[in-house]
């Protein structure tokens, strides 16, 4: 697993959360358990202090007795670590069990008759009183505070040995859940690893787009990355074709020129033609490659806006017709693709529809509702009064590779730019006769 990859951070975070987990429920077991026991030994100890009770005697001088042995060994034994004592609630020492010898437990705080209470004193020990007035068969009443205490070291015992097994336990279940984790990140990120390893296949040219099986958080990145890599080899394609057609649409201009070259009297008009045509050739050229044709890698565009542009440059450059546009939209009508893209189609269409019409062109922007049958969301209308063209020929001008002085003039210069955009938008050109102004209409849907 590499320092800089993602699973390393993935698994390094993890790590911590968990380490962090651990501890903070080690410390509040600890503490829950410290406090169990505690709650324990306090039972324990109220046991002895009622077996105390029970064995105590007032004699009829109003003396407290307790026998020579308890039940319970340990306040036999000196140190044992479990003490007892009497006392009057002067603190006056009444009596007390060989193991406290030296050992002083009267409360320090004055208790009510029946009060029983639980604390830890300054010589860490547990200790338990319990305050009684005592009235022996001829009425005398005494009060005494019977005590009885445990050594800390019974908690710190048993909180020790509990740390040892919680924290035992712990570790090997935070091993198991590492290597769980381990496991689990590693199956989480198989299809980033899936993608990086189809990337590699398609960097040697094993492959040429992503087309595996991704989860639904992937399957937009993929989508993206196959549109990145469908444009960038559209480009080269588009490259090759344009030098191909650069190629052979310099033919015949050369041919000429090399004609005029060999006759005794060089034809400057010729000449120039000839010039003039292979610079708009060129010009032509260059403007299909530099198309780009991107969709949702771009940001959107408004399209209501590029048209308005173009018509008002167009009435400016047709002055002397007196072209009546009608633009019938919404307010705005949004796609994902590049401006230049934009103008380029409108801009040809409606260049070629001013240039050819007599006096009217009709542009209609019509938003489609899009479903799963039906992929366009868009619809580019441009119609115009003028002449139009052949039937036959419309499908012979958006054919890739019809040299530009071969298409009709005016309706086939940049066609064939215009049909190549639209298919690198996922879009749609169709040509046809206008029902209600009988020249062309030149149809775009847009996805």
């Amino acid at each position: 697993m590499k320092v800089q990859s993602l699973s390393f951070r993935l698994f390094i975070s993890s790590g911590f959360v968990l380490t962090a987990f651990f501890a903070l429920v080690a410390f509040v077991m600890e503490q829950g358990f410290r406090e169990s026991t505690e709650q324990a030994l306090k039972e324990t100890l109220q046991v002895h202090l009622y077996s105390l009770l029970a064995v105590a005697e007032m004699t009829d001088s109003g003396i407290m007795k307790m026998p020579r042995s308890l039940r319970e060994p340990r306040f036999s034994n000196p140190s044992s670590g479990l003490y007892a004592a009497i006392n009057q609630t002067d603190n006056t020492l009444v009596w007390r069990s060989a193991s406290a010898i030296g050992i002083d437990l009267s409360p320090s705080l004055l208790l009510k008759p029946g009060e029983l209470i639980f604390v830890k004193d300054s010589n860490s020990r547990f200790v338990l009183h319990y305050s009684i007035i005592w009235e022996n068969k001829k009425g005398i009443e005494n009060s005494y505070v019977f005590t009885v205490a445990e050594d800390e070291s019974f908690v710190i015992h048993q909180v020790d040995g509990f740390r040892l097994t919680l924290r035992t336990w712990l570790f090997f279940i935070g091993m198991l859940l590492v290597f769980i984790q381990y496991f689990v990140l590693r199956w989480s990120l198989k299809p980033l690893r899936i993608i990086v390893n189809d990337l590699e296949e398609i960097e040697v040219g094993n492959k040429t787009r992503l087309n595996g099986y991704y989860p639904f958080e992937l399957k937009g990145l993929a989508d993206n990355l196959n549109a990145l890599i469908s444009s960038e080899r559209a480009h080269l394609e588009r490259y090759r074709n344009t030098l191909s057609d650069l190629a052979h649409s310099l033919k015949t201009p050369l041919t000429i020129l090399r004609g005029c070259i060999d006759l005794p009297m060089v034809n400057k008009e010729t000449v120039n033609e000839q010039i003039t045509r292979m610079d708009d050739i060129v010009e032509y050229q260059l403007q299909k490659a530099a198309a780009k044709g991107q969709k949702k890698l771009t940001g959107k565009v408004d399209i209501v806006l590029i048209v308005n542009k173009i018509i008002l440059s167009l009435k400016k450059v047709y002055a002397d017709k007196q072209i009546v546009f009608s633009f019938s939209h919404n307010e705005r009508c949004f796609i994902y693709a590049e401006q230049g893209d934009v103008y380029e189609i409108a801009g040809n269409l409606l260049d070629n529809a001013s240039k050819w019409c007599d006096h009217q062109v009709k542009i209609s922007l019509i938003q489609l509702e899009k479903d799963k049958n039906k992929k366009y969301s868009l619809l580019l209308k441009i119609e115009d009064d003028g002449k139009g063209i052949p039937e036959h020929k419309l499908d012979e001008i958006l054919q890739r590779g019809v040299r530009a002085d071969e298409n009709i003039k005016g309706h086939g210069i940049g066609m064939a730019v215009v049909n190549e955009l639209t298919i690198l938008l996922d879009g749609q050109l169709i040509a046809g006769i206008s029902e209600t102004l009988g020249g062309m209409k030149w149809q775009v849907y847009f996805p």
